[in-house]
């Protein structure tokens, strides 16, 4: 009996720690300045631990001269296809000239730029979470021993306290938005779940240590508008929550994930779809627009990529948000990996797997920058106008832009494109006057 009144007395007192600490702030949005102290400490620990590794780190053998290449694994050349095929021999065709295309092959496949955007980027230096670079293979006594107290912290205090804040943000929401949902509707129901909404997204950034910095806050989007940004995480939308209340845009899920949905949209406006309804193109843009016409709803949240990249590019935007109508309102995320990496990769990690890896990084860092709002011009498709969203979006957040389909992270090419490119080949040859 004791045992067990000494574990209820100390989770009590664990409890309103995390309420008096932590709730009460979130629900008022203020800080008391404790994530503050910890971001700093944690800064000039990583610091401290970049100097010591670089200090310890073994001389480098004397190699050979060699040219400089660029940062990548191999070297480029930055010379157009066509402009390379037209300083090829321009007699008949020789087998020599296949060694061209052999070549860049070879380069594709040591260093593709779509594939290696579906991983983890490449840290400068270590963190104190994993060896993310080859080149770190020496740790001195005293990096291990700092390594060692990180795992106890993040393990034995941060988790529990994490995973804590992250339940109660969880049944606050449910709880919350299932109560606002008896309402009828008006001005107070909206008021109140803007208030739930903030208030259980501000506890779960709270529950990844989140540090996040909004800029351009005049641009923020506004009601009746359709908000899109880069993916990197399913946190983005928790990121983008935080600072302001969206209509959720998805298919509708099982197990928790649709409890929370069937909670969610008794009190907000949420667009959420059937399996079988998210392949009717026609219904979801009908669904849309009828939603985007009432300028009293909150604008609509879509991540137009598709699928999550390692916050080092922006790849295509699905013609479909674009086609809508309405102001787009575009928003570029990027993270600090120095800190904690966000990025999902899906087809390595489930979703229970990636969410135990950000709980115990040290802390999830990012920028988010709220840009002009944009609207189609008369001249403009959906594709041109998406192309340009994506490309100020690129610009903004340092994001390298590709102009491929965030789909071959898990489908192959299309027979149709390797025909097009065939097709592109056969004619840089001829034109050129390698063949006949």
């Amino acid at each position: 009996m004791e045992v067990v009144w000494a574990v209820g007395q100390l989770g009590a007192a664990w409890l309103a720690v995390v309420l008096g600490l932590v709730m009460l702030p979130s629900a008022l949005g203020v800080s008391l300045g404790i994530s503050e102290a910890y971001m700093w400490v944690l800064v000039k620990t990583l610091e401290w631990a970049t100097i010591r590794l670089q200090k310890s780190a073994k001389k480098p053998e004397p190699q050979l001269p060699r040219t400089p290449t660029a940062n990548g694994i191999i070297e480029r050349d930055e010379t157009p296809m066509e402009k390379e095929i037209s300083l090829l021999h321009r007699a008949d065709f020789e087998f020599s000239h296949i060694f061209y295309f052999c070549r860049k092959g070879f380069e594709a496949i040591v260093e593709d730029e779509v594939t290696q955007r579906f991983s983890s980027e490449e840290l400068l230096s270590w963190n104190l979470l994993t060896r993310t670079n080859v080149n770190f293979h020496y740790i001195s006594l005293k990096l291990t021993v700092v390594w060692v107290i990180g795992v106890i912290v993040r393990y034995c205090f941060l988790l529990p306290l994490r995973f804590t804040l992250a339940a109660i943000g969880i049944m606050s929401m449910i709880v919350g938005t299932t109560a606002v949902g008896q309402l009828p509707n008006g001005r107070v129901k909206n008021y109140l779940s803007e208030v739930v909404h903030l208030t259980c997204s501000r506890i779960l950034v709270r529950a990844l240590s989140g540090t996040i910095h909004y800029h351009n806050k005049e641009n923020r989007p506004r009601k009746g508008g359709i908000c899109v940004a880069n993916h990197t995480s399913p946190i983005d939308a928790i990121i983008l929550t935080n600072d302001g209340c969206y209509a959720m845009v998805g298919q509708v899920h099982g197990g928790l994930m649709g409890i929370i949905q069937r909670a969610t949209v008794k009190a907000c406006p949420h667009v959420w779809f059937e399996r079988s309804e998210i392949k009717d193109r026609h219904l979801v843009t009908k669904r849309l627009r009828e939603h985007v016409a009432d300028k009293s709803k909150l604008p609509i949240l879509i991540f137009p990529e598709g699928t999550c990249i390692n916050n080092t590019s922006v790849m295509m935007f699905k013609k479909g948000s674009f086609e809508i109508g309405g102001t787009i309102y575009p928003v570029a995320i990027k993270y600090d990996p120095q800190f904690g990496d966000a990025f999902w990769n899906s087809s390595k990690y489930n979703i229970v797997s990636y969410l135990l890896r950000i709980m115990t990084s040290w802390a999830i860092v990012c920028n988010v920058w709220y840009l002009p709002p944009m609207v189609r011009k008369e001249d403009e498709d959906a594709v041109q106008f998406a192309n340009r969203v994506r490309s100020a979006i690129a610009r903004q957040g340092g994001l390298t832009e590709l102009p491929w389909d965030g789909g071959l992270k898990r489908a192959k090419v299309k027979d149709t494109f390797k025909e097009e490119q065939q097709k592109n080949y056969s004619k840089m040859l001829v034109r050129n006057g390698s063949v006949g």
